[in-house]
């Protein structure tokens, strides 16, 4: 992570302050809060070493400068160089979440009495691995952000030949159900793969697609993200991609050591 990382801003030579607190430990204070969900005015500096306040800084600077996603990209391209992804055959789905009164991308959930919230879509390969996600208002329609998710895919290297950036096949659930976006699916040379409505249940698409629920368990264990807390979008979007990037160097870990 520590090539994608700005340069620290230089010292004052007059009156420089206090020294800054390093990279490493700041991001110990934002995987402390990512991970048990306290507020950032009760990060345990004397736990983790810097306050809540510069761990927050920290993130927020982290974020505008783009380092989630380029992290979550970097790691994606390692999985598929080791041959542990599977992009043949993809699912996507989505999953409210109760949000703050105000901030960008709140709004009144159809599904829980118009309680303000938002909404987190994901696309995930075969195995599971997360490919991409994002954030909406809980007002969204689901499959008005099928093309922006499919979009927000990054080109993932690793092999010889060109980048994979697109599935073959795309499952969905019947939230997803409307022909305008099959056909768009099919002008991308994606297979829509999406249970119809009005059908009764036993479709067999659930053998693929259990292993989006499965990544949303994941990224619910990461405490922070079961309840939208920051205002700024842009914060927990980030905070969304780097528990991919861990889920995504979890999974990395985890076929070295059965390698080894």
């Amino acid at each position: 992570m520590a090539p994608l990382l700005p340069p620290a801003p230089e010292r004052r030579r007059r009156h420089p302050g206090r020294l800054r607190v390093p990279d490493r430990i700041a991001l110990a204070g934002v995987l402390y809060v990512l991970r048990t969900g306290v507020a950032w005015r009760d990060v345990p500096a004397e736990t983790v070493g810097c306050s809540g306040v510069t761990a927050w800084r920290r993130l927020r600077d982290w974020t505008e400068a783009g380092v989630w996603p380029r992290l979550h990209a970097d790691l994606l391209t390692e999985l598929r160089r080791a041959d542990l992804l599977d992009l043949d055959d993809c699912a996507v789905d989505r999953l409210a979440r109760p949000g703050p009164q105000r901030g960008d991308h709140v709004g009144p959930s159809p599904v829980d009495r118009a309680r303000l919230g938002s909404k987190h879509h994901l696309i995930v390969d075969r195995h599971g691995t997360p490919l991409a996600v994002t954030l909406t208002g809980g007002n969204r329609h689901d499959v008005t952000q099928l093309l922006p998710l499919l979009d927000a895919v990054p080109s993932i290297r690793g092999l010889r030949g060109r980048p994979r950036h697109k599935p073959r096949r795309l499952y969905a659930d019947r939230g997803y159900d409307f022909d305008k976006y099959r056909r768009l699916l099919w002008k991308r040379g994606i297979k829509p793969v999406i249970a119809r409505r009005g059908v009764a249940h036993g479709s067999g698409l659930g053998k693929v697609r259990w292993v989006v629920e499965r990544t949303f368990a994941w990224l619910h264990q990461f405490k922070r993200l079961r309840t939208r807390y920051e205002r700024r979008a842009d914060l927990h979007q980030g905070m969304l991609e780097l528990a991919c990037g861990i889920i995504c160097l979890r999974r990395l870990l985890k076929a070295v050591d059965v390698q080894q």
